[in-house]
């Protein structure tokens, strides 16, 4: 499958996804943005054995319902002779509802996002540099810390082929 045709059916796929998880406007009204900060390990598969390497990213969370968010991720990570940038658009559909405008006090997640992923690499003298469609799915828990700060952690597998596992703190923009 080339990168165009991959691309494609991730953004349909994307589409999909947030077709199903859409739900009709109730009286409620939609939480404030969410800026998230989170740092973890990126997982890739090489010949039988698993090759870890930190990361650590931000995104911006627009409620488009009470439950269901949209918004950038950007992600970098640093490896031996390499680096990754991670650029995608994401949909997080929020498992509980708020509650009088307020998030619960712990919510369960998924969250699926398509972009690009761009690798840095140097062998020798020779800098390479290579970009192609990107994706991750999966899921986790955030929990309240305060009236606008969560923490919480999630796992999502991707493409480039990784696991990526990851802790993170968000903060509620506004009331």
């Amino acid at each position: 499958m080339n990168t165009r045709t991959f691309v494609r059916s991730a953004s349909i796929a994307l589409l999909l996804l947030a077709a199903v998880l859409v739900e009709t406007p109730a009286a409620q009204e939609r939480p404030a943005p969410v800026l998230e900060f989170a740092g973890g390990a990126l997982l890739f598969p090489d010949d039988g054995e698993t090759i870890p390497e930190g990361f650590v990213g931000g995104s911006a969370r627009f409620y488009v319902t009470p439950r269901l968010s949209i918004g950038p991720e950007i992600s970098f990570a640093k490896g031996d002779n390499h680096d990754h940038f991670i650029l995608t658009g994401n949909v997080t559909y929020d498992f509980i509802a708020p509650q009088s405008g307020r998030p619960a006090r712990v919510t369960p997640f998924v969250v699926a996002g398509g972009g690009l992923f761009s690798t840095n690499e140097q062998f020798f003298d020779d800098a390479v540099s290579h970009t192609e469609g990107a994706f991750t799915a999966g899921g986790g828990v955030r929990a309240l810390a305060g009236d606008r700060v969560t923490f919480g952690a999630e796992a999502r597998i991707g493409w480039e082929l990784h696991v990526r596992v990851n802790g993170f703190v968000g903060v509620r923009l506004g009331r």
